[in-house]
């Protein structure tokens, strides 16, 4: 196959969309490289992280007191944990204020356009660009399960979009949050990124930039800041992964399971938001398939990524490896910010399902792509929801 020529990274520049995932954790069928613990939250709120994980990175030097201090920012290979059981993300109380969110919304620097003529594999021809929408506030009413996602990496504070979905341990009582995998981690050549939190219903009211900047946390944040407590990938993104190219863009999924920043009021993500999507592993093929809805905050221009939109297309077939999946792909003009969002289609029961996320798409934008999800991505999925069963 053709190599593709860089896409620009959706979730680490905030701007176009990766072409590629970052791996969160070992699935299932990995059973041979069994993760920590996860961490637990205190009565106050806290994050509590496991004996063994603290042995780790006192191993390599890592001072959690240090690291909330400040110490996160430095990004030296051997400070930058990769595996997928040093996952780490202690909360840093009042870290996402107003300003901090609205200013992570950076531009990426010059791509180069993508050109994926030559693939092998079922390749559909290029959807029509579709205009992307703007969800009608306020967002909560329309949208409830979407949401940004905010991080630090080694070129600042990025962002991506993602879903509350249904976790299966803990009925009505989810959690767990769906994104891709390079929001989370930077794959073959990096780690696990920082401070990540999910911060559902941004900007509930649709304000516009200016607005924002007087607007106070509760309207910017109506549900909260939550913390990611644990992360989970595909093997495939942490492996293969890169912001560029196309490499591992088939398994770029994540599962975050989240706590909310200050203890919350003893409610659950999805009781505070009130929704949870179902997650569909077995969703029909393309041919079957009459309409996906792809929601997220793209922040490259024209937009700025503070505000929610869709796309709704029939999708097609993107095929970027014979030996992988053949991807999803629809026409659509969101730019990067929206990777990780969730795409939406009816589900083996007729009602509405998350089957797939953004993951890549040109830097010209006019289409998107997301991986088909099957057994790796549910054994992600599964394996979380079981770490944190009856919690």
């Amino acid at each position: 196959m053709r190599p593709i020529r860089p896409t620009l990274a959706a979730a680490s520049m905030a701007a176009v969309l990766a072409l590629a995932a970052t791996a969160c954790g070992p699935s299932e069928d990995n059973a041979g490289d069994k993760p920590s613990a996860p961490a637990s939250q205190s009565a106050d709120g806290k994050i509590t992280i496991p004996d063994d994980l603290k042995d780790r990175l006192k191993e390599r030097g890592i001072d959690l007191d240090k690291w909330k201090n400040g110490e996160w920012k430095n990004w030296d290979k051997d400070k930058w944990l990769r595996e997928a059981q040093d996952f780490v993300n202690p909360i840093i109380e009042d870290l996402w204020d107003p300003d901090r969110m609205r200013d992570a919304d950076k531009p990426p620097e010059k791509p180069v356009d993508n050109d994926i003529s030559g693939d092998e594999g079922v390749t559909d021809p290029a959807p029509a660009p579709v205009d992307a929408q703007a969800v009608k506030a306020p967002y909560h009413a329309n949208a409830a399960e979407a949401g940004k996602v905010f991080f630090d990496g080694p070129q600042g504070s990025m962002v991506c979009s993602a879903t509350v979905v249904k976790d299966p341990a803990n009925p009505g009582k989810s959690n767990m949050v769906w994104t891709a995998g390079h929001c989370v981690h930077a794959g073959k050549s990096g780690g696990w990124y920082r401070n990540i939190a999910f911060v559902p219903s941004y900007n509930d009211g649709a304000k516009e930039t200016a607005e924002l900047e007087k607007a106070p946390k509760e309207e910017i944040a109506p549900y909260g800041v939550w913390w990611g407590d644990w992360a989970q990938t595909s093997d495939q993104w942490i492996s293969q992964g890169a912001a560029t190219g196309g490499q591992g863009a088939a398994y770029d999924f994540a599962v975050i399971h989240v706590t909310p920043e200050k203890g919350g009021n003893g409610k659950s993500l999805e009781e505070t938001v009130g929704s949870a999507l179902p997650v569909d592993f077995n969703a029909p093929a393309v041919p079957k398939i009459a309409n996906m809805t792809a929601t997220g905050y793209p922040a490259a221009p024209p937009y700025d990524g503070q505000k929610l939109f869709q796309c709704a297309d029939k999708p097609g077939r993107l095929s970027l490896n014979a030996d992988e999946p053949t991807m999803y792909r629809i026409g659509c003009t969101m730019t990067g910010g929206s990777s990780g969002g969730g795409w939406v289609a009816q589900g083996q029961d007729g009602k509405p399902a998350l089957v797939s996320n953004t993951s890549i798409g040109p830097v010209t934008a006019g289409w998107l792509a997301g991986p088909r999800l099957g057994k790796d991505a549910e054994g992600v999925y599964d394996a979380v929801s079981k770490k944190f069963a009856g919690q």
